[in-house]
């Protein structure tokens, strides 16, 4: 199970990269996998296709209104098997100072499919 947790941990840090970045292409291409499930705001999203993605933090709407980056503050593999690792995350959000917008706790579920791995699912707090 080493090697596919290290290999998930790879897309978690990729995407990091590449949403800090706001690189929609590489989150389409690279990082997520799609149907792409996210549960948010009470609500459950799903982006059926690449060209469905969005991500309402680069809106700079309502709490996401300051943003500039997002770090991790853990990611913590909570069960890995065959083509599937879950992980325990959490992030913050920050403002272009430095100081912090909130932090949010959430699970993400990376999947090995169609020869790479990706973030196929995400649930958290954060709107």
């Amino acid at each position: 199970m080493e090697t596919e947790i290290e290999a998930a941990m790879a897309v978690m840090d990729g995407f990091m990269e590449a949403f800090n970045a706001e690189d929609a292409e590489a989150l389409r291409t690279r990082w997520f996998h799609f149907p792409h499930v996210r549960f948010h705001s009470g609500k459950v999203s799903v982006m059926e296709r690449p060209e469905n993605l969005r991500m309402l933090v680069w809106e700079r709407e309502g709490q996401s209104r300051e943003w500039a980056h997002t770090a991790w503050d853990y990611v913590e593999p909570i069960d890995a098997g065959p083509g599937k690792v879950h992980f325990r995350v959490q992030f913050t959000r920050f403002r272009a100072d430095g100081s912090a917008i909130g932090s949010y706790k959430s699970l993400y579920i990376v999947t090995h499919k169609d020869g790479r791995w990706g973030i196929e699912a995400r649930s958290s707090w954060a709107a």
